[in-house]
């Protein structure tokens, strides 16, 4: 199975001329089978005749022009229907001339340019066939007209080809373009998750450092944990890209101890409660629980600075909750553009879980579950 996979690989890799040969040389090779001679297409009933010099050269050229068939779909049609003319006045009726529907398809599929005006000189081409061939031919007015529909639907099966091919390229572009917007949006969010938590931290943070210096002690703690806030940013931005390599299998972002730390560096006093274990098979359910407190805490630094909150997190054994609470005045909201709220509220959804946010009385809270 293997041999025949790397055989029909390369196979494939071949010029397109190579790949259609063959069917050609079966036409001209059949051409000359004994038992086959004048059993080919017959059209105006021309008394048969016994092959001779030209009708080798008649043969091929019905044949061999089926190997550019894809690349030169004009030329090779207009060889073969030449050659089929030359054959049925001659009376050679060699299996060669069926070649003439093989034509007809690969014409109606891929000729490119001047397909409307190649189908009327045909039409006329063949007009003029059948007044030739009725001279020498005995068959009635109804068998050419006959033959012409079965040259017409040969050309529309080859038309409904082309249309098929490109309402399939059109389906594959749209797949891609929306695969790029979905990708797009799935760094967006990263981005709006990674950066604004920590830079909202460290904007909170370097605000308090102002009035603190006269208090050295408290000021060094408090660039500390800017420092550190900063060292996070980049290790989570790191993890960002690795997700852009397919390959590359990213752990968790980090605990969300270490979130609720980062935030009461930053002076807000949260209350952190964690029942359960993390499920080894939880995938992505983690990573979007820890993307739910991380977005709460970022809103709670930013609107309700110095209010308590609370984050509750529950492992289950089929999903994750997560709550978090922040008290405070009117003002509390989730304020900004809503793209944070927006995107959990997607991503939370896309597992198949329950997102809400909303006002809870003078605070905010944010509430998910999460299935694993």
């Amino acid at each position: 199975m293997i041999e025949l996979r790397a055989a029909l690989a390369r196979w494939r890799r071949l010029d397109v001329v190579v790949r259609d040969l063959p069917l050609g040389l079966l036409f001209l090779a059949g051409s000359f089978v004994p038992w086959l001679q004048s059993h080919g297409t017959q059209v105006g009933g021309v008394p048969e005749r016994p092959f001779d010099a030209l009708a080798v050269v008649v043969v091929v050229v019905e044949s061999l022009p089926l190997a550019v068939r894809r690349r030169w779909p004009a030329l090779c049609l207009t060889l073969v229907a030449l050659g089929f003319a030359v054959d049925q006045l001659r009376g050679y009726h060699s299996v060669a001339g069926t070649a003439l529907g093989f034509a007809l398809v690969s014409a109606g599929a891929h000729l490119e340019r001047r397909r409307g005006l190649t189908a009327l000189l045909l039409s006329a081409a063949y007009a003029g066939l059948a007044i030739a061939l009725s001279r020498f031919g005995t068959e009635p007015p109804s068998e050419y007209v006959t033959f012409f529909l079965l040259l017409v639907f040969a050309w529309g099966i080859g038309s409904w080809l082309r249309t098929t091919r490109a309402a399939e390229a059109g389906r594959r572009r749209r797949v891609a373009e929306d695969t790029r917007a979905a990708e797009r949006a799935t760094i967006a969010r990263e981005l709006h998750d990674v950066v604004t938590h920590h830079v909202t931290a460290m904007v909170v943070q370097a605000e308090a450092a102002r009035y603190l210096t006269a208090a050295p002690d408290r000021l060094d703690g408090t660039l500390t944990a800017i420092s550190d806030t900063g060292r996070r940013a980049i290790t989570d931005l790191r993890h960002l890209l690795d997700l852009l390599n397919p390959e590359h299998e990213t752990p968790a972002p980090g605990g969300l101890g270490s979130l609720v730390e980062q935030a009461r560096q930053a002076g807000q006093p949260v209350e952190f409660t964690e029942e359960g274990a993390p499920a080894e098979s939880a995938g992505s359910a983690d990573l979007v629980a820890y993307r739910v407190v991380q977005e709460a805490l970022t809103n709670a630094l930013k609107h309700a600075r110095g209010s308590r909150t609370e984050v509750e997190v529950h492992h289950g054994d089929r999903d994750i909750t997560v709550a978090v609470r922040t008290a405070g005045s009117e003002s509390v909201s989730p304020g900004g553009s809503g793209r944070g709220l927006a995107g959990l509220r997607e991503r939370v959804g896309l597992l198949g879980g329950d997102f809400s946010a909303g006002r809870d009385g003078a605070g905010f809270t944010v509430c998910a579950r999460i299935p694993t």
